[in-house]
């Protein structure tokens, strides 16, 4: 069954493997992103050589931007870039076309060039310069962004890496010489220019491999949730005593000038965002926090990378070999329903019983997606008659998955986390009305939870809802606290 690369090429996994790359799915994005700053920590001199182009660009934007004059058409040109779908990572629930680098991402980069990254190249505190500044000074500028630019910006590297693997191990027929747009830079002219690869080509395009070292599952080591929620403890450690006494006597004037009410989180992310414009220092004292932990970002990135292999592919595969075996089953025994849910309890048992609940957690905390739990769904529909579709949309709001054979046998899966405060909304009205915009009385509504609290939530609701022993609603455990090590499991 054809999902991974080394399926489509014919290609042994080990092989693969000790290239170093990833072996993408080419069906769906992996949830795995670039981190520019896997590239500045690693002991390889290509990388490091790597991080310096990002550089050299991001200060050729910003002496154009203190020149002025930059219309919409240089913006285009400089700023936005495609996602290069090529490398199937990302979060795109159905195939690879992602949204690239639009117009917000270019004014915000464009806006703080002057600001964040005026001491670029010219660094007093941190080791080197970052692109990932950017997303510490503006919300809504997220690894997405970060990896989609940095993608871009050592595309021929990335090129280079795939051409050599191909050439040795891909079969001609299965290569493709193709002239790629946006590969290098010529400073003189200031235009990007096209270069010629030979690559693996399948399904009218070409697929680009990346070295798995410098890819990360949830937040760049430098990010901006991280540098918020330890705002206070690295305005407190910072050497610079006059800028410590300016951000504690801010705070203390606007969060703590009521003694008697302790103030929100939303009131801190907003005090801690106008101090970092205010005193753009605590940035760089950030990143030398990061800098200084740099091998603890390489360790951390490899086992999370490692964990998404196997869950995202080994444990797929193994799902595969079982559906294989069952194909007649899959193909006549049982409706669209029953194979949805014979799916589910496959992603159900992985998570449960198969140490696949890790894949949610960073540093020992839940990270909750939704779409975690819909890629993995996705990738495991093949070996089936089935027509799959990921959010549908008749009008009424857009359905996670609709599975169908013809127009008579339609069924609807809609996946949900416990800690969604319009989960009873949900429940009660959602799904009824996608069935009927879709014509169907098929469903499933999927509801994963990280904690007992969140369990009890569940119960609750389903219980003041009368939906108990309702079968169309199926419970995951991904809590971590409850199971057992892969070492102790027995």
């Amino acid at each position: 069954m054809k999902i991974y690369f080394t399926d489509w090429f014919d290609i042994d996994p080990a092989v693969l493997d000790n290239y170093g790359a990833l072996n993408i799915s080419l069906i769906n994005d992996l949830p795995l992103f670039i981190d520019p700053f896997l590239l500045f920590g690693n002991k390889k001199k290509n990388y490091c050589q790597l991080h310096g182009q990002i550089i050299k660009y991001l200060k050729y934007l910003r002496d154009r931007s203190i020149e002025g004059n930059l219309n919409e058409g240089l913006l285009d040109a400089w700023y936005r870039f495609p996602e290069v779908k090529q490398i199937w990572l990302g979060y795109c629930l159905t195939g690879n076309n992602g949204r690239g680098l639009g117009p917000k991402f270019a004014r915000n980069l464009n806006k703080n060039l002057n600001v964040v990254f005026s001491s670029f190249g010219k660094e007093q505190i941190t080791k080197g310069s970052h692109i990932e500044k950017v997303c510490l000074i503006e919300s809504g500028v997220g690894k997405d962004n970060i990896s989609d630019f940095t993608a871009n910006l050592i595309k021929k590297y990335l090129l280079e890496y795939t051409q050599k693997f191909a050439q040795k191990y891909i079969a001609d027929n299965m290569r493709r010489t193709l002239s790629i747009p946006k590969v290098s830079f010529d400073y003189k002219l200031g235009v990007w220019k096209s270069e010629c690869y030979d690559l693996p080509y399948i399904n009218g395009d070409h697929v680009l491999l990346t070295p798995k070292e410098i890819l990360s599952k949830d937040e760049n080591w430098i990010n901006r949730p991280d540098l918020i929620n330890n705002f206070e403890k690295i305005a407190n450690s910072v050497p610079d005593q006059q800028l410590r006494s300016q951000v504690n006597q801010y705070l203390s004037s606007v969060l703590y000038k009521d003694k008697k009410k302790e103030p929100t989180k939303q009131d801190k992310q907003k005090a801690f965002s106008s101090l970092l414009k205010k005193y753009p220092k605590l940035i760089e004292y950030y990143i030398l926090s990061k800098e200084n932990t740099h091998q603890e970002a390489t360790r951390i990135s490899k086992e999370k990378v490692v964990e998404s292999e196997e869950f995202f592919i080994r444990q797929v595969i193994k799902f595969v070999e079982k559906i294989e075996l069952e194909t007649d089953f899959y193909k006549y025994g049982i409706d669209t329903l029953a194979e949805a849910r014979a799916r589910v309890q496959f992603l159900k048992d992985t998570i449960e019983n198969n140490d696949g609940y890790r894949v949610f957690y960073n540093k020992g905390m839940p990270i909750q997606r939704e779409s975690d739990l819909q890629i993995l769904y996705r990738l495991t529909w093949f070996a089936s008659p089935s027509d799959f579709n990921s959010e549908v949309n008749n009008g009424r709001g857009s359905v996670d998955f609709k599975i169908s054979r013809g127009s008579k046998d339609k069924s609807l899966v809609e996946f949900k986390l416990a800690k969604n405060t319009k989960l009873k909304q949900n429940l009660q009205k959602q799904v009824e009305i996608y069935k009927k915009a879709n014509k169907t009385k098929k469903s499933l509504k999927v509801i994963s939870y990280f904690s007992v609290e969140e369990k009890n939530k569940v119960e609750s609701i389903l219980q003041e809802l009368n939906l108990k022993n309702d079968n169309s609603i199926i419970l995951i455990d991904a809590r971590r606290d409850n199971k057992p090590s892969a070492s102790n499991a027995k």
